[in-house]
């Protein structure tokens, strides 16, 4: 499974059950960064069974300007924008 390298929407993936959200411990990860590519070794399978047991973690604040961006900031993909 391919997961986008990002230097600033990481964590929105890990927050929104991407596939980065869904590696755990003692999974085998490829990094190559001629092709710019991370890659984890798990089949779809093993990943849907992982996201429908997901739940989110919990927001790190609760109240003002960070708590305002998260609940905002769209993915990178999108541009990271918040005023839409």
């Amino acid at each position: 499974m391919f997961l986008p390298i990002l230097r600033n929407g990481i964590l929105i993936y890990f927050q929104e059950g991407g596939p980065i959200g869904l590696i755990q411990n003692g999974d085998i990860i490829n990094v190559d960064v001629q092709k710019r590519r991370i890659d984890v070794q798990l089949t779809g399978e093993e990943l849907e069974q992982r996201r429908r047991k997901w739940t989110p973690p919990p927001y790190k604040v609760n109240r003002g300007v960070l708590y305002k961006y998260i609940k905002n900031v769209q993915s990178a993909s999108n541009g990271c924008v918040t005023d839409e």
